[in-house]
C-alpha cells in the first residue's frame, strides 16, 4: 500500500511557519507530546501526531538557525543587515 502525501499542506505549513513564534511552536510540540502520551490515543492518531510533531520541530530548528545567523551577523558587523 502506498502512502499519499499532501504536498499542498507542506507549502501552506511553510508559509505559516514564517509567521508563527518559536514559543508557539514549542507550545504546540508540548501539546502533541501530551496527546501522544494519553492512553486512549489510537496508533493512527499517534502516527499523525508524530508526523505533526516532526514538522513543528523542523520549523523550530529553522527558526533557531535563522536567529543564530542573524545574531552572528549582528555581532560581526555591529548592525543587522
Amino acid at each position: 500500500m502506498r502512502c499519499r502525501r499532501d504536498t499542498g499542506r507542506v507549502g501552506k505549513n511553510m508559509e505559516e511557519s514564517r509567521d508563527i513564534k518559536i514559543e508557539d511552536l514549542f507550545g504546540e510540540i508540548e501539546e502533541i507530546t501530551e496527546k501522544m502520551e494519553e492512553a486512549d490515543t489510537s496508533l493512527e492518531d499517534s502516527f499523525r501526531l508524530y508526523q505533526d510533531g516532526i514538522l513543528k520541530l523542523k520549523q523550530a530548528r529553522e527558526k533557531i538557525e535563522d536567529i543564530e545567523t542573524r545574531v552572528r551577523m549582528l555581532n560581526e558587523e555591529g548592525e543587522e543587515e
